[in-house]
């Protein structure tokens, strides 16, 4: 393993400019990215992602190994709420308890795209399906976390287990516009990758001075929420960094298990690894508007996200880096 991943990563433009939003915030700049900029930056991003990736798996067709992973990436995203419910749950109310397990359970794009990007740098090689992986482990975390908090809540008035407005959870979690634009660049990638040469001066060359721009605004918004993690208490300020690290030793333990190169292994890692602070916060206020966001966006924005883009990455690269030797 060597520690100078960590440094190279400490050192690399994008992690700077989080870096530089959060100083931002604490020496009171008045630095800011306009709201209607930054929503095209993050559109950006997931455009370009979700193109490339489909590009690449146009190129490269459906095989079982494909399968198997996407089978494996679902799977994790379903069974981490159950756990993470279980122990929250001590802590916190049943709604709070079980948006802190969708959060956990679903992903971070950004994440995601930053763990490409460290890729990139090193000329790791990783499968385009893995942004469909991206894509689909979203949806069955939500649904998961509003089953668990509908099985352990019931209804004040009348004693019984409230009801699941299945058409609106589910349109939320599989129609939500991240998911959608993601999923939707992938399917145009694929059936276009035979011209992809034509978008590549826009998909390809501004995406780390996007990247580097949209980091800047995760670091200014991040800063701004760490004060609301005062009322989360220290338990789950410690589950917010530990459950990054056990859930993407997992992701790398299935990830050798099904055989993945060291690239794939590391967005494994990163999918199992990483929290929601965009999808999450939106199905649970539509579904769960008693649980608190005070609570559960601090702890994966606040925490979660700036661990694993920090430290993270190096670190489940150098584990990766010796698993795979």
């Amino acid at each position: 393993m060597d520690p100078s991943l960590i440094l190279s990563n400490l050192l690399n433009a994008p992690v700077l400019f989080f870096a530089l939003g959060a100083v931002a915030v604490w020496v009171r700049s008045d630095l800011d990215i306009p709201g209607p900029i930054s929503k095209f930056l993050s559109l950006y991003l997931l455009f370009s992602i979700g193109y490339k990736g489909g590009v690449e798996l146009g190129e490269g067709g459906i095989t079982i190994a494909i399968l198997t992973a996407l089978s494996a990436c679902v799977l994790m995203a379903s069974l981490t709420p159950i756990w993470s419910f279980a122990i929250v749950r001590r802590w916190v109310s049943v709604p709070d308890a079980a948006a802190i397990a969708a959060t956990y359970g679903s992903i971070s794009a950004v994440t995601f795209i930053t763990a490409v990007s460290f890729l990139t740098q090193r000329d790791l090689e990783y499968g385009g399906y893995m942004v469909a992986a991206m894509a689909i482990m979203e949806s069955p975390a939500i649904v998961v976390g509003i089953i668990l908090a509908r099985i352990a809540s019931r209804d004040a008035a009348t004693g019984k287990k409230a009801s699941i407005d299945w058409s609106k959870l589910l349109h939320e979690a599989f129609l939500n516009g991240a998911v959608l634009l993601l999923l939707g660049s992938l399917i145009i990638g694929s059936l276009t990758h035979e011209d992809a040469e034509s978008l590549a001066p826009f998909v390809k060359q501004p995406f780390n001075g996007v990247l580097c721009l949209f980091l800047l605004d995760m670091g200014l918004i991040a800063a701004r929420r760490l004060g609301d993690l005062r009322s989360a208490g220290w338990r789950l300020v410690i589950f917010a960094m530990l459950a990054a690290v056990a859930h993407a030793v997992i992701g790398i333990a299935l990830a050798r298990l099904i055989g993945l190169g060291r690239g794939d292994a590391l967005l494994m890692a990163v999918l199992c690894g990483s929290a929601s602070y965009i999808a999450v916060p939106a199905a649970m206020r539509l579904s769960l508007p008693k649980a608190n966001p005070g609570l559960f966006v601090p702890m994966s924005l606040g925490i979660t996200f700036p661990f694993n883009v920090i430290i993270g990455i190096p670190v489940y690269m150098m584990i990766i880096d010796a698993w795979w030797t």
